[in-house]
């Protein structure tokens, strides 16, 4: 398989709703079809605190507008159906979700979080009446690494484990930006269709955003009244905006990942396309721009972390957002793309990601607005130079010392965003 089918198979892919809540309730779902028939009557949810964070202001899918991972969870548990993933929630029925919200009622549902993860994890108990199981999702939303029924372990069929994944990240942080892309840009067939569908996925819940009259809606009226020009940088914050509008605010439709985030999948998806469309470029280029988007957003991840104390929308997104531009004008020309990948990190480093929440419309605008910016100044042969802040002598460096940033001197934020939210959730009796 190559590095491209690896990234796809394991980071880009539908979710309907903010992808940690729904991460929540597939893993809750996987162990709760292993007790079928038998009803659900306990969960306990155990995640690290990225995804704490990221659960705790997002509407989930089909809860009657209620927010968090517990909601999630105990949806997932009556669904239960792991089938689908993280579209795990798209048939969920007025039954189902009276059924999660009595089990919460009943104080059945324990959550915590597990302070000393530090990368992505969901541990998920469940207990009927005469009869438990448990599901453990770490290094990616979709990746069950254990799965159990009453101490037995059941054979998922996933071929990939934690040991799988594991063996394409290494390799990808041991290659070149420019061996990377190089490889990624040869798309067969079955590619290509399936970037396209990211596309039409992300461009169709983009188009119900406007109606929930937040970030994208008043870019719009910003518009109407002069503040801003109808052109190429508005069309794209505006379609991005209204894509993470409608997914933070629980609208049922899908959305094509990247790096595993629906809110990344919007900016590296969306911004490419849009761009390249605008500027004539062809259909095909189009679709190997948005490999490579795909391919340079893992690489970072693999270096800050699945969920980071940075953005990813912006650092990792964008950065890969930035050189996908570059890519559509020129090439694999990597004097260009370092440029476009060192402006983003220069303008954008220490963004912190406080939660996944309404107002990441508000970072994904800033993000569109950078790496267009930083894409078409490296076009034009402008970037910075290696001797400003943490731009390295290659771009490889200028990640590896984003990451030291994000890291080492970083290591308080998210405990003290958690302190914050924790504080906030019991203040509204949600803890």
């Amino acid at each position: 398989m190559t590095i491209l089918k690896d990234i796809l198979a394991n980071e880009v892919f539908p979710a309907l709703g903010c992808t940690e809540p729904i991460a929540c309730a597939y893993a809750v779902a996987a162990a709760a079809e292993q007790l079928l028939p038998a009803p659900v009557e306990k969960i306990i949810l155990a995640v690290d605190p990225g995804t704490y964070k990221n659960g705790a202001a997002v509407t989930v899918p089909h809860s009657n507008g209620a927010k968090g991972n517990l909601i999630a969870a105990a949806m997932g548990a009556y669904a239960a159906d792991a089938s689908t993933k993280l579209e795990v929630l798209q048939k969920v029925t007025p039954d189902i979700l009276k059924n999660a919200e009595k089990l919460i009622e009943s104080g059945n549902v324990e959550y915590r979080c597990s302070e000393d993860k530090r990368e992505f994890y969901v541990e998920a108990h469940v207990e009927s009446a005469d009869s438990r199981a448990h599901c453990i999702l770490s290094g990616g939303h979709t990746n069950i690494i254990s799965l159990k029924k009453d101490g037995r372990k059941i054979d998922t069929g996933e071929s990939s484990g934690e040991t799988g994944r594991q063996d394409y990240r290494s390799r990808l942080k041991e290659m070149s930006i420019k061996d990377l892309l190089t490889e990624v840009v040869q798309l067969d067939e079955e590619t290509r269709r399936y970037l396209q569908r990211g596309v039409e996925m992300n461009l169709a819940i983009a188009e119900t955003g406007v109606k929930i009259m937040r970030t994208a809606y008043q870019l719009q009226q910003m518009k109407a009244s002069g503040l801003m020009a109808e052109d190429l940088f508005y069309n794209a914050k505006f379609k991005v905006a209204a894509a993470v509008d409608a997914r933070m605010y629980g609208y049922p439709l899908p959305v094509m990942t990247s790096g595993g985030s629906g809110n990344q999948g919007a900016v590296g998806i969306l911004i490419p396309y849009i761009v390249g469309r605008h500027q004539g470029v062809a259909l095909g280029r189009i679709q190997e721009s948005i490999a490579v988007t795909h391919a340079i957003n893992s690489y970072i991840k693999c270096f800050i972390g699945e969920l980071s104390v940075i953005c990813g929308c912006s650092m990792a997104a964008g950065i890969a957002a930035a050189a996908a531009i570059v890519y559509q004008e020129c090439g694999i020309d990597m004097e260009k793309i370092t440029f476009a990948m060192d402006n983003v990190v220069g303008d954008l480093s220490g963004l912190i990601c406080d939660g996944a929440k309404p107002g990441c419309a508000m970072k994904t605008v800033t993000a569109v607005d950078t790496a267009m910016r930083s894409g078409f100044m490296a076009i034009a042969g402008y970037g910075l130079s290696d001797d400003e802040g943490i731009i390295g002598k290659t771009p490889e460096d200028s990640i590896k010392n984003l990451s030291r940033v994000t890291l080492e001197g970083m290591f308080k934020v998210d405990p003290t965003v958690i302190d914050i939210l924790q504080d906030k959730l019991a203040s509204h009796g949600r803890a």
